[in-house]
């Protein structure tokens, strides 16, 4: 009852900088923590671009953006003092508040510096990285059993007393956005009365990609009715025309004409979208967007949406699940083994079922 009570109205610094699937995973974690102390105040401690999938969220109080960007870059390139000017311009944001507690949910060396810069008496770390981090924390998380990355994150509330979860992450459009689904969709001549289907055919990881010609075989056996529509950045025109250049049907892309919100917006209004594991699948289930996901390198058991009206392909191959960023093997082979006539087959299955 002591701890309830000083919780109630604890001033939490919450840090998790990125990347844009994990950032919204851990919006689960800060939601389940403001269900049981809604009176606390949450400040979160993030880097651009995931920034903006934060901004209006109902359960954040404060948003500090710092970009580690920066500081990745010198320490590529060996150049100490931007290093050192970096992790002095996030000490003096962070000294800018007083804090009662930090949450750090990334788990790294670099977020455990930034953890103590906030000069939080109590400082909470996960059982989840082996890179010291648990040298700047005056407590760890209970160590789990659980695989999924949402339920893991979710151990760093356990020493609060918050041991339930209700999953999902939590993503709040802009109402400038309002409408602008519908704009979008008419200047591209999209029809919204007919199934919109999305198609998302780079990651970050190179080797949880899929070859982009066989997104197009696999495209060649959906009905002309449904509207397929290929999404991402501007760097993966070169990939979406590979597989256009696979196709005998219609199709348009918009890679490099949305931002992620704006992204969000457009996810919310189509039928479905096809991806591999990366940070749009997680925006889909966000805006409740049903998705088809192609998993190697990582297992759905492990990062995949919590939430109904999510389906995966997992490879077939005796090789996958490593969680390696770079194949060990240099093949590729576990994306490569899953065959398009399985995912031709799936698409037509999800398609032809009406949203649960």
């Amino acid at each position: 009852m002591e701890q309830e009570a000083s919780l109630e109205h604890a001033r939490i610094l919450v840090v998790r900088l990125s990347a844009i699937g994990d950032v919204l995973h851990a919006t689960t974690v800060v939601h389940n923590l403001k269900l049981h102390y809604p009176n606390s105040h949450v400040t979160w401690l993030v880097s651009p671009p995931a920034d903006c999938l934060l901004e209006g969220n109902p359960d954040v109080d404060r948003l500090l953006v710092w970009d580690r960007r920066r500081l990745d870059r010198a320490f590529a390139d060996m150049d100490l003092r931007t290093v050192w000017n970096s992790l002095r311009e996030a000490s003096r944001l962070l000294s800018s508040y007083t804090f009662d507690l930090v949450l750090d949910i990334q788990g790294l060396f670099l977020t455990g510096i930034l953890s103590c810069f906030s000069h939080a008496p109590r400082r909470i770390g996960i059982h989840e990285r082996h890179e010291g981090n648990f040298l700047f924390m005056t407590e760890m998380a209970p160590p789990t059993e659980e695989r999924h990355k949402i339920r893991r994150y979710m151990s760093v509330l356990r020493p609060l007393g918050i041991d339930g979860l209700r999953p999902g992450p939590v993503l709040k459009i802009p109402a400038s956005l309002d409408g602008f689904a519908e704009r979008f969709w008419r200047e591209h001549q999209v029809d919204m009365s007919r199934p919109i289907l999305l198609v998302n055919i780079r990651t970050t990881w190179p080797d949880k990609n899929w070859p982009p010609e066989r997104f197009g075989q696999v495209l060649n056996g959906i009905s002309e009715d449904v509207q397929v529509v290929f999404c991402g950045s501007a760097g993966d025109q070169c990939y979406v025309e590979t597989a256009q250049n696979r196709m005998e049907r219609s199709s348009i892309s918009i890679a490099g004409e949305t931002g992620l919100m704006e992204l969000a917006a457009l996810f919310r209004s189509a039928t479905l979208l096809l991806t591999g594991d990366t940070g749009p699948l997680y925006i889909a289930e966000a805006v409740g967007l049903r998705t088809l996901s192609l998993w190697g390198p990582t297992h759905p058991e492990i990062y995949g949406p919590l939430t109904r009206g999510h389906e995966f392909i997992l490879t077939p191959h005796g090789c996958h699940s490593c969680c390696k960023t770079k194949c060990r093997h240099r093949t590729n082979a576990c994306m490569r083994a899953i065959q398009p006539e399985a995912v031709t087959a799936k698409l037509r299955e999800i398609i032809s079922r009406r949203p649960s």
